[in-house]
């Protein structure tokens, strides 16, 4: 291990401000599907899911750099509370069912970053 400071600890140590982020969040759509009827958020509409926040996001002016980015992710290992969706910087994280859960997501945490609580998976679900 190096006696050196990384370069976000010496930054940290200096206070010095944080580089400004490329995206102010991001979210990301599980879509794995296990196969072999396994769960998975694929078996639970992700795709759906993922579509109809792409196309709010997109809708609302809410895409581009500095603003936010809808990604697809493989498995996020969270399966039995699927489907499932991640917020990032902030690290939280959703069960949703249909589109209006979505579009609650996109207006209430994307747009004016309020947590949708009534959504959040719980912490003890895993796979």
């Amino acid at each position: 291990m190096s006696d050196h400071p990384t370069t976000a600890a010496a930054a940290a140590a200096d206070n010095a401000p944080a580089a400004p982020q490329y995206y102010e969040r991001h979210i990301f759509f599980c879509l794995n599907d296990r196969g072999k009827g396994e769960e998975s958020c694929a078996r639970y509409g992700a795709q759906d899911g993922f579509d109809r926040c792409k196309s709010q996001v997109k809708s609302a002016k809410l895409s581009g750099p500095g603003k936010v980015r809808v990604n697809k992710a493989g498995c996020l290992d969270r399966c039995a509370g699927g489907p499932i969706a991640v917020v990032y910087p902030e690290g939280t994280w959703y069960t949703y069912v249909d589109k209006e859960d979505i579009d609650e997501i996109v207006e209430s945490h994307l747009k004016n970053g309020q947590i949708v609580e009534r959504l959040l998976t719980p912490p003890d679900v895993g796979r």
